[in-house]
């Protein structure tokens, strides 16, 4: 069977380009502590005070070039010095990782 000139290739299957990224294609084993469990994840979607932060038009395209930056360890250096994304990063960490029992001070 033959393809028309510039018909896609789907017989193939698609190539690796084609595939959905997953977490294993961006993490090494280095970095398998610093992964969070998809149902911690999951957590992140429920949350009101993360939703709010995320209708601020100004975070949202501080995470639109975090997402498109050629040098993200760079990028995410300098963003944190901005106060709205730091609240935006302690939010998620509170999510997904909440401070012990035993490290809160008590009232």
């Amino acid at each position: 069977e033959r393809c028309a000139p510039g018909a896609p290739r789907e017989a193939a299957g698609p190539g690796p380009a084609h595939r959905p990224r997953s977490p294993e294609d961006v993490l090494g084993e280095e970095d398998e502590q610093d992964r969070v469990p998809l149902q911690k994840l999951q957590l992140l979607g429920d949350s009101e005070e993360l939703r709010d932060l995320l209708r601020n038009p100004h975070l949202r395209q501080l995470l639109l070039a975090l997402e498109r930056a050629p040098d993200k360890s760079s990028l995410l250096r300098k963003l944190m010095q901005e106060p709205l994304f730091v609240e935006f990063a302690d939010c998620c960490l509170g999510i997904v990782e909440p401070p012990e029992k035993e490290n809160v001070l008590p009232e």
